[in-house]
């Protein structure tokens, strides 16, 4: 997957200036890719350029002008082409399960304190998750608005985010508690 599907996914709901697009990938798409605010603009002028979104120029009073993006047809093409090709399977790239992975030549003490941050990090998340679950209900309980809401996707990734943070919040409360035992075991810094 590249930015470029990211984006037009993102702009699926609706007329975005580039810095609306970086709060809604800070929020709403962040259980599934990161973009630097850099990163979103630069891809907005590609995409721009490639007729896969327009946009347009607001004035506004007291500010500079912004401009304002939507997805064209040819971005809904494409979306549909994306979606068509096989996906790669997830890949984690993440330096909290390196550190673990050596845990047994490092020191637990550090390790098992970033575990816990981890934990909490994912706790946070699954609570803006779960807000934004009912937002995008709009008042239906789950099963109604599962058979009969206007844009499903939004609502389906964030499910996603939901199991994905759940399951990095019992992995890491479970290694941080293996890690203290070991450790408890073993003589060395933590109980």
């Amino acid at each position: 997957m590249a930015l470029r599907h990211a984006v037009l996914a993102a702009l699926l709901d609706g007329e975005y200036s580039g810095y609306q697009l970086a709060k809604i990938f800070d929020v709403g798409m962040a259980n599934f890719w990161y973009a630097a605010p850099q990163q979103l603009y630069a891809e907005l002028t590609k995409l721009e350029a490639d007729g896969l979104v327009a946009g347009r120029e607001v004035v506004q009073q007291g500010r500079p002008n912004k401009r304002a993006f939507t997805v064209t047809e040819a971005g809904r093409a494409e979306l549909v082409a994306f979606a068509a090709t096989p996906g790669r399977p997830l890949l984690i790239r993440d330096d909290l399960v390196v550190k673990v992975h050596a845990a047994d030549v490092a020191d637990p003490g550090p390790l098992i304190d970033q575990l816990h941050q981890r934990a909490e990090e994912a706790a946070v998340k699954l609570a803006l998750f779960g807000k934004m679950l009912v937002d995008l209900r709009g008042g239906l309980d789950e099963e109604t608005f599962l058979a009969r809401g206007e844009r499903v996707g939004p609502y389906l990734t964030c499910l996603g985010g939901c199991r994905l943070e759940r399951e990095m919040r019992e992995w890491c409360l479970q290694t941080a508690r293996t890690l203290s035992e070991r450790a408890a075991l073993n003589g060395r810094t933590r109980p």
